[in-house]
């Protein structure tokens, strides 16, 4: 079974996957530097940074934060989740210090979402070994994450429930054996559907955590009305350009970011 294979199933039954070394020890130090060049606020209530959209974000401090739009070790992963058409649709950066609270658990889709109640519309059913699964989450870890420090957690599967999150979990994730961290060490990235009944532990590192989140989805919808805008100044790529056009179907009014050099 190939890397890719094991990937796509893995992701498939667990609804995230955790790819090791993705970014090397220098580009994970050039990119923490960017972001202390920010002079952020120290984390406290407001953990998030750079995000968009309202204008290009955190990907106005450097090609390398742009660089990782389409890094060749996440392409192949969102294409088997997404299809060949998808396209940007937010980002944000995320930053906790030691003694920080947890975040609730939630899902976007499913059952635990809040749009459960809304007419899902007509579709046509999983077929064909093809998985077109509307949102994807790429989180590239700039600090260790995991049991012992903390950072994002999930319930495995949750992704294919039919229930409602129980209260007694959503109240007390930590104290529920279905509620795990998975180790992600600085350089990984950790893939997951916005489906996935997911949140953010508490942190209890002695170091900073930092992850920037890129949120991508198939190229007809979108989660609101604004947009991601380009940064100025950094040349981006033609596959680059095509993940911050507006929604639109696949193949008929929007490219496939496959079918042309990276």
């Amino acid at each position: 079974m190939s890397d890719l294979q094991l990937e796509q199933y893995l992701f498939d039954v667990q609804g995230y996957l955790v790819i090791e070394n993705v970014l090397s020890p220098e580009e994970v130090a050039t990119l923490n530097q960017h972001i202390d060049d920010q002079q952020l606020p120290t984390p406290g209530k407001v953990q998030r940074f750079g995000s968009a959209p309202a204008g290009p974000g955190f990907l106005q401090w450097g090609k390398l934060f742009c660089d990782l739009l389409d890094h060749p070790k996440i392409m192949p992963i969102l294409q088997f989740r997404l299809g060949d058409c998808f396209r940007l649709d937010r980002i944000y950066g995320m930053y906790m210090r030691e003694g920080m609270r947890r975040g609730a658990l939630h899902a976007d889709y499913g059952a635990t979402s809040p749009t459960a109640k809304a007419n899902p519309g007509e579709y046509y059913p999983f077929r064909d070994n093809q998985i077109l699964n509307g949102f994807v989450v790429v989180t590239f870890n700039l600090a260790d994450t995991g049991p012992e420090h903390g950072g994002f957690c999930c319930i495995p599967g949750s992704h294919k429930g039919n229930f409602k999150l129980p209260r007694q979990i959503a109240k007390a994730p930590e104290d529920s054996p279905a509620v795990i961290i998975p180790n992600a060490p600085a350089g990984s990235a950790i893939l997951f559907t916005e489906a996935l009944t997911h949140g953010t532990a508490a942190w209890n590192g002695k170091h900073e955590r930092r992850s920037l989140l890129y949120k991508y989805c198939v190229s007809h919808i979108a989660w609101k009305g604004d947009r991601v805008a380009q940064p100025e100044g950094i040349e981006l790529t033609e596959r680059q350009k095509i993940l911050f056009r507006e929604p639109a179907d696949p193949y008929r009014h929007f490219p496939s970011l496959f079918d042309i050099a990276s």
